[in-house]
């Protein structure tokens, strides 16, 4: 039995267990080698087989583990290792803080219609990825959805068989002992779809009701109509049903992201104005009370003349004096005094 503190493989301590479902038990745990938390899965095994069929129930699950393994993808949590151990088979995994969609559809509601679809192709992306690697998950259902504590949506138990989905979500010809094909798949996915915003399965919690035909889906219903037809043949692909989604989100980013998911930051009110922004957006420079605000320079401007003005004569000069008018006309007198004498001097000559 698996306890607290308890070392499996040599390298990974057993802290508490944080999940349990039909396929296993989840420990939170820590790798003591490369010193990092993970999750581990101990895988439920049919109990009361014969020990060679007990052999070889541990060998499948051991080599769905390795193929899991393999596969890589944004929206699928990664397997690191499969551990067989005693008559247990642990699946060390990547661990993410998230809860499983059931809970949380059990603690907020049902889903609009344009947040299924949102979520529908983030999962649907994933799955199709996985399909084209050859990898069919076989247990889509909401226990396999977990939704991370950064609003991020991650996909588990990836080619895991686990007895597969619950009644509620497997695909008929599963119920009928065929193999799951990627066609299984997209039922699984439908109704876990049609689970969030409708808040039941399709065809009860059994499996085997009657369809309820969807009654809050809206723009969705139709999509989950074809998702859930009987025949798989009948079904669109999982790349068909993304394109499905798309359509009714119209191109919009509406991938799913839980209410307790952190806030987008806020920019503060001192925040600088952004550099893009054009100059008429932006606002006039504040300066200190006590600076003046400087002056734009302004040059000096030519005086217009009025070209009468730029060649007039010069005003007379000011009125002389009482005795500067005697000295001159003495000086007068005399000067014309001399030029008679000079004259009559030079007709005497004659």
């Amino acid at each position: 039995m698996s306890s607290e503190g308890s070392i499996v493989g040599g390298r990974y301590r057993l802290d508490q267990p944080i999940g349990r479902g039909r396929a296993g038990i989840v420990w939170l745990a820590f790798d003591t080698r490369l010193l990092r938390t993970v999750a581990m899965k101990r895988m439920y095994l049919p109990v009361g087989l014969p020990p060679d069929r007990a052999e070889q129930a541990k060998a499948v699950v051991v080599q769905e583990g390795k193929d899991a393994a393999k596969f890589e993808h944004a929206t699928a949590i990664k397997v690191y290792d499969v551990l067989p151990d005693g008559p247990d088979v642990w699946l060390v995994m990547e661990y993410i803080p998230s809860r499983g969609m059931a809970a949380f559809l059990a603690e907020h509601g049902r889903l609009t219609a344009e947040q299924a679809a949102g979520l529908g192709i983030v999962l649907g992306r994933a799955l199709a990825a996985m399909h084209e690697a050859g990898v069919v998950h076989r247990t889509v259902e909401p226990g396999t959805v977990l939704l991370a504590d950064d609003g991020g949506v991650k996909l588990t138990d990836i080619g895991i068989t686990g007895g597969g989905p619950s009644p509620a979500y497997r695909a008929p010809e599963v119920a009928r002992g065929e193999p799951a094909t990627s066609a299984a798949d997209v039922f699984s996915l439908g109704a876990t779809l049609y689970t969030a915003v409708e808040g039941v399965p399709p065809f009860g919690e059994d499996g085997e009701s009657s369809e309820r035909p969807p009654q809050t889906a809206g723009p969705l219903a139709g999509a989950l109509r074809k998702m859930l037809r009987a025949e798989p043949d009948a079904r669109p692909t999982m790349a068909d049903t993304v394109r499905s989604l798309g359509a009714i989100t119209e191109g919009r980013q509406t991938a799913f992201i839980p209410p307790t998911a952190p806030a987008m930051p806020t920019m503060p009110a001192s925040m600088p104005m952004p550099m893009h922004q054009t100059p008429q957006q932006q606002p006039a420079p504040q300066f200190p009370p006590h600076q003046p605000q400087p002056q734009q320079y302004q040059p000096p401007q030519p005086q217009y003349v009025p070209p009468a003005q730029q060649y007039a004569p010069a005003a007379p000069a000011a009125a002389k004096s009482p005795d500067t008018r005697k000295r001159l006309i003495v000086a007068g007198a005399v000067v014309a005094a001399i030029l008679i004498g000079v004259l009559f001097a030079e007709l005497f000559l004659i």
